[in-house]
């Protein structure tokens, strides 16, 4: 399980957030004025990975997104996608 914790809004400011739970990575990265977040199987690299086996969603450039895409990014694994 991710939690919010986990997720530091002033590091995504910055830097891309990367990380992983279960065989699922998921990469966050501020684009303008929203956060982008992609989630996708733990075989390979962000880079490496084809765009056809990512997932994106977009989300307000707000520190009160942080408990959403962790939300998000729970319900993506319990969903069993990866």
């Amino acid at each position: 399980m991710i939690r919010q914790e986990e997720l530091s809004f002033n590091f995504i400011q910055k830097e891309p957030l990367s990380g992983s739970d279960r065989g699922m990575r998921y990469y966050l990265k501020k684009h303008g004025d929203c956060i982008q977040a992609w989630v996708y199987p733990d075989r390979f690299c962000f880079v490496k990975t084809r765009e056809e086996d990512k997932i994106l969603k977009e989300f307000p450039n707000e520190s009160d997104s942080i408990p959403l895409i962790a939300a998000w990014l729970n319900e993506q694994q319990e969903n069993g996608r990866y």
